[in-house]
């Protein structure tokens, strides 16, 4: 087989084979009598399992699982694809995690400690949630801005120690005043502490706050997170897919491997 059939079959560029082979992803290609590079089934079936293996388990990890099958060391690759597996497993864990800790906000009272200003939101119209984030909001901008640790933890009906305690574990964020280095509360941490406090009350550990809260900050709002969390779903659900896919052509690969070390 000609570099260009075996490029144009896979949709890569006779020097985008050249470098996989050069790569040590697909064997070392025949020469002819001509000096030109000759490749085989066994090649085709290479980039096959290689290009497949990509959307399954990222560049740098196929890379490594290919240079290993090609090279002949199987259980070096398959530890790399254990690995991946685990990676989605883990994922997958954090997912439901956070899942669960969201659902949970809407089964918790919010808490009790919450300014007239807060209170203002009907019950009938906002979720637990929803009122905890708003009350939060609603006391830093009542009250002077920022917090700090004592009137937040007041604002709770927590101790300061609790707050240094979430701190600690990653669940709460806050600045430091440059002169006198005392925690600052902005509204954002405020929400995070309603939240946080609802979600302890719910049962939930402070590493599945901190995870939960992380979320958070990086979508924006409660509304963005559980969109965040749909399409990391899917990802997910496409990597699962992905890796069983991939699974078949890497088995094809082997396959071909064995065939052409038994035909010599």
């Amino acid at each position: 087989m000609r570099p260009v059939d075996l490029a144009r079959r896979h949709g890569l560029s006779t020097q985008a084979v050249r470098n996989y082979e050069d790569a040590g992803i697909i064997p070392p290609a025949h020469r002819g009598p001509t000096g030109y590079r000759e490749y085989t089934a066994t090649h085709a079936a290479g980039l096959a399992a290689h290009l497949a293996l990509v959307p399954a388990f990222g560049h740098s990890a196929s890379r490594r699982i290919m240079r290993a099958v090609t090279g002949g060391r199987l259980d070096e690759a398959l530890e790399c694809v254990d690995e991946g597996h685990a990676l989605l497993a883990r994922d997958r864990a954090t997912l439901r995690t956070v899942e669960a800790a969201l659902s949970s906000l809407g089964a918790v009272t919010p808490t009790a400690t919450a300014t007239p200003a807060a209170t203002a939101t009907p019950a009938a119209t906002a979720t637990p949630a929803e009122t905890s984030a708003t009350s939060a909001t609603a006391a830093a901008a009542g009250t002077r801005a920022p917090f700090g640790i004592g009137e937040l933890a007041r604002h709770l009906g927590l101790n300061p120690a609790t707050l240094r305690a979430w701190e600690r574990a990653g669940v709460l964020t806050p600045r430091r005043d440059p002169r006198t280095g005392h925690r600052q509360y902005l509204a954002p941490d405020v929400r995070d502490a309603e939240l946080a406090h609802l979600l302890r009350r719910g049962g939930q550990a402070l590493a599945t706050i901190a995870t939960v809260l992380g979320e958070l900050r990086d979508a924006g709002s409660l509304e963005a997170l559980a969109a965040t969390l749909e399409g990391w779903r899917r990802d997910l659900t496409s990597r699962g897919t992905a890796q069983l896919y991939a699974a078949g052509r890497l088995s094809a690969y082997l396959d071909a491997l064995d065939r052409s070390a038994r035909t010599g």
